[in-house]
Parts: C-alpha cells; structure tokens; sequence
C-alpha cells in the first residue's frame, strides 16, 4: 500500500466526537498521514449543548493556503465536510486547485442537511455554492436530503427504486464523478448506501440502528476516504465504511451516558482487518 497525504478541511468540535477529530484519526489509522484545515473551532458540537464556544477561522483558510504553496506541501486527497459559510466554500475550491497533487483526488460530503431540513444558518445561498463545489469533486457523499437539495427535489415522502434512480441520475450530471447516497433504505429496519459509479450503480443495505447518533455521517465519510486511499475502490470503500459505522453505533447504544457520538475508537482495530481483507480480495480481482 502507497503511503499517502490526506487534507481535510471541516470543523473542529473540541468535545463530542465528530467532524475533524473524527476524521483525524480514522484516516490515520487507515494508514496514511491526515493533515487538517480547520474550519472553526467549537467547545463541543452544537447537538443538545447549550453555551458552546466559537472561533469562526474563514480568514486564516486563504493564509495557510499560502505558506503551503509557498512551501510546496501539496496532497493526494482533499476532503471536505461542514464547512459554515459560502466563502469557506470558495477558499475551499482555492486550496483544492492549489494544493492537490496531479490526479489528486477531491471527496466533497455537502454536510449541509438532514430529515427533509437544511442546517440551522445555512441557506439557499449556501446550497448553490455547494453545487458548485461538488460539480468540481471526483466523489461526492450527500444523504438523501442534501442529494434533492443539490438536484432541486421536492424531499419525498417515501423513497423508492425510481425516486433513487432519478436521484442518482441527476446527481451524476452535476459531478460527473462518483456518487455516494447515504441513508437509502427501502424497508423498515434497513438502511444502506447506494453507489453510482461509471453508470453502474451498486446497493449495499445493513441494520437501521436507531436513534440516530451525532457523528456518524463523519465516521462513515472518513473510513470511505481511508478505504480509498488504500486502493480498494468506491464500492468496497462504501460498504467498509458503512459495515465500521454500524459496529460504532452498535457498540454504543447500550451506554446511555455516552448520547454526545460513539465509541468509534474501539472499532478500528476492526476497520483496519475490514480494509486489509477488502486490499486482498482486491489485490485477486
């Protein structure tokens, strides 16, 4: 396995598991080196906190961006998770064209939305300067909300083959890359990722785990961003990343103590025998 250098560029939420000290130490234990760009710096995520700190960091983006280039620091991947404002957006696309290697890969997730809503603050302002970031990325991993918000769909009421279809189509023709859809899932007590690559499109369903946790769409995104760095492809990645996901959740429902995120840090030692496994039968293809 090559050796590889990762940026992420998303918050840091001090206390509570999730954006960059989630992403740290996934794609580290993936095997490659993860450097961040944080995008705020938070006391703890804003998911049942009251009187939580911020540090908005959109200006110091352009700086580093700077000494890097400057200093020749240049990357394999870039991936990008919430990001607050449509000029981190923009700064964003800046470091991506700047910083990243000769067929380097860009993984956008548009953490933006859930359950039929945008975030708090965000607007239609925002979703457009998404867009047009995820029309520059290679691979995008939207939820079913933030996939009709990037195609202009109504959210529907029920989700079916032809709705996910229609949804993937349209999603392909604004990246033209590789489309990760999150939270298909078409019968009760099951969830799963729906991969569109290449025209060919692939399902892979697991356990619906409820309540939802705080976190969990940066766990999965940061174990598929470690599956890909390690060559193994966007459909192994995916159900990698989805099959640790579920583990970290299953591991923490039990704990009533513990509603901030999971325990995802007991379950790496299981990501990485899951991506050394997936590496082989990769390697026999």
């Amino acid at each position: 396995m090559e050796y590889k250098r990762v940026l992420t560029i998303q918050d840091i939420s001090c206390f509570g598991q999730c954006s960059g000290t989630v992403a740290l130490p996934i794609i580290s234990a993936c095997g490659h080196e993860c450097c961040i760009i944080p995008s705020a710096v938070l006391s703890t995520h804003t998911g049942g906190f009251e009187g939580f700190t911020f540090c908005d960091l959109t200006e110091e983006l352009p700086k580093i961006m700077k000494h890097w280039v400057d200093t020749d620091i240049m990357f394999d991947c870039v991936y990008t998770g919430y990001l607050g404002s449509v000029k981190q957006i923009e700064y964003v696309a800046q470091i991506m064209n700047s910083c990243l290697i000769d067929g380097g890969l860009r993984i956008v997730d548009p953490a933006m939305a859930d359950n039929g809503k945008l975030y708090t603050g965000f607007d239609e302002k925002y979703v457009e300067a998404m867009k047009w970031l995820c029309a520059q990325a290679d691979v995008i991993l939207p939820n079913i909300t933030e996939a009709c918000l990037l195609t202009d769909t109504e959210y529907p009421d029920v989700v079916d083959q032809a709705f996910v279809n229609k949804l993937l189509s349209d999603l392909d023709q604004l990246c033209g890359g590789c489309v990760i859809l999150t939270g298909v899932s078409f019968q009760e007590g099951k969830t799963g990722v729906m991969i569109y690559e290449s025209g060919f499109c692939s399902y892979y369903e697991h356990d619906y785990l409820a309540p939802g946790s705080h976190g969990t769409g940066d766990i999965f995104a940061s174990a598929f961003v470690g599956g890909m760095m390690n060559d193994i492809g966007a459909v192994n990645a995916a159900c990698v990343a989805a099959d640790f996901t579920v583990n970290c959740i299953r591991g923490t429902r039990d704990d009533e103590d513990h509603w901030y995120g999971v325990k995802f840090e007991p379950q790496i030692p299981t990501l990485i025998e899951m991506l050394k496994e997936s590496e082989e039968e990769t390697a026999e293809e």
